[in-house]
């Protein structure tokens, strides 16, 4: 998390400029809507309009200068003269093809993709002890809110109602804010993978799943648990338990060197030997950090091969169309033998 670690990866006639706000964050820690951070093997210039210049003078870190935004074309071909660049390398993912050729007409200089975005993948995968804590903090403000909405469930409480709760807790708790839209549904609705919450009310024979998290100094946690009230059948409980399994073995091989691809199907091969491969409709897993979707992703067709320091998720699930679904998540820290599991919540079936 760190400008100095940019500057060493850039050539001495070249410049990184980093456009996007989850970049943006990750390197200087301070967040702000717009912006740009202009990177050279000597300097960092962080160039922030007039609702973020002030609080950037305190809070942005590794800045050699803040530079106040008025006109983008004007202050972007400053530095480039100032510094005498002759290249500019700039994120390919986060911009339009529009969007990269203003930048080309604004700088005045050759300007190229996906340099950038490779180096700063590369280091933010590799998350720092802050960057660790944060997610943990963030991950442990999660887990009270799991706890408490324990208590909170039962029949005639609406999906919305779960949903709602589990955020107004984790707000009141510590959370910053939320890692992204709260999914809370029940009974049939359980069987949509990304499900929104309804005016459904709980009722006994239901299984619930809540995925949530919360952003703690701009990093995500993300968990999902599935819980039943009153009561399961023989196939609720036998689906439960294949996920279950599903997850462990995930997690059972998760370590440097693994690919993300055997991660992924160390997970799907126990729900297909359980008859049920048709019904896993997702990826695994994915990194989290500033970004609450970040490399690497454990899928069937990733390229990736997990590294110390990656934090991931392992995310399995089973989800029967018209009937039910089951999705058990955990966060995952790789260590430089093996794993660290972030999540420390109950995993075995909860009957409320």
């Amino acid at each position: 998390m760190s400008v100095e670690n940019l500057k060493k990866r850039c050539g001495k006639k070249d410049a990184f400029l980093v456009v996007s706000p989850g970049n943006r964050r990750y390197l200087t820690d301070f967040e702000s809507s717009d912006g740009y951070l202009f990177v050279t093997r000597d300097r960092a210039f962080l160039l922030a309009d007039g609702r973020y210049i002030e609080a950037a003078g305190k809070q942005a870190r590794g800045c050699d200068e803040i530079m106040l935004l008025k006109r983008a074309s004007v202050c972007l071909r400053a530095l480039v003269k100032k510094t005498g660049v002759t290249a500019v390398y700039t994120e390919s993912d986060s911009l339009s093809v529009s969007e990269f050729r203003m930048l080309e007409k604004q700088l005045g200089v050759p300007v190229y993709a996906n340099k950038l975005d490779a180096e700063l993948c590369a280091l933010r995968r590799v998350k720092t002890a802050e960057e660790k804590e944060r997610i943990i903090t963030a991950q442990r403000i999660a887990e009270k809110a799991f706890n408490h909405i324990l208590t909170f469930i039962k029949p005639g409480v609406t999906e919305k109602d779960i949903r709602l709760e589990l955020e107004y807790y984790m707000l009141k708790n510590g959370a910053d804010g939320l890692s992204f839209e709260t999914i809370a549904v029940s009974g049939k609705n359980t069987s949509m993978p990304h499900g929104v919450p309804s005016d459904k009310k709980i009722e006994r024979g239901d299984f619930v799943t809540m995925d949530f998290g919360a952003l703690y100094k701009g990093y995500h946690s993300d968990m999902t648990r599935t819980v039943a009230v009153g009561e399961v059948t023989d196939e609720m409980a036998k689906v439960y338990e294949t996920v279950l399994a599903a997850q462990q073995a995930c997690l059972d091989i998760l370590k440097p060197g693994v690919t993300c691809k055997q991660a992924d199907a160390a997970a799907r091969k126990v729900i297909e030997d359980a008859g049920c491969g048709d019904y896993f409709t997702h990826s695994t897993g994915h990194g989290v950090g500033i970004d609450i979707h970040e490399k690497p992703t454990l899928s069937v067709r990733s390229k990736d091969t997990l590294a110390s320091g990656d934090v991931v998720t392992d995310e399995p699930g089973i989800y029967i169309p018209g009937s039910f679904g089951v999705r058990i998540e955990d966060m995952v820290y790789i260590t430089e033998s093996g794993c660290e599991n972030l999540t420390k919540c109950e995993k075995s079936l909860i009957i409320l």
